[in-house]
């Protein structure tokens, strides 16, 4: 797989303490921040598209990979949690922290099926 684009984002759970609502927001924010058709740039179909997602949260086993496999309508995609990002506890010291998750999209293709 040749990688083509590579874009960041960051996604917060601010009160319910939802590591998978932060990880699916930051995967959206990432995914909003471009707008380049890379499948049709390249020749290739949505399909085709290889996508890794890499998701930094404190708590990476709380975090549901098919929720955020459904933000993707198209791709092939894989997940990969990592402990990251940020809990900030409450001013108060009392319930939920509110999480932020850190997240990398890289989008790819296989070149050489293009070739031949």
């Amino acid at each position: 797989m040749k990688r083509l684009l590579v874009e960041f984002g960051m996604g917060t759970s601010l009160r319910r303490g939802d590591y998978t609502q932060a990880a699916v927001r930051g995967v959206k924010d990432a995914l909003w921040h471009n707008s380049i058709n890379l499948a049709e740039l390249f020749g290739f179909e949505k399909t085709d598209m290889r996508i890794t997602v890499d998701i930094g949260v404190q708590e990476p086993d709380a975090v549901d990979v098919e929720e955020v496999r459904k933000v993707f309508p198209y791709g092939q995609t894989e997940v990969r949690v990592h402990h990251g990002g940020l809990d900030v506890a409450r001013p108060e010291g009392e319930g939920n922290p509110t999480i932020m998750a850190n997240v990398a999209l890289t989008v790819g293709f296989d070149m050489e099926r293009a070739d031949g």
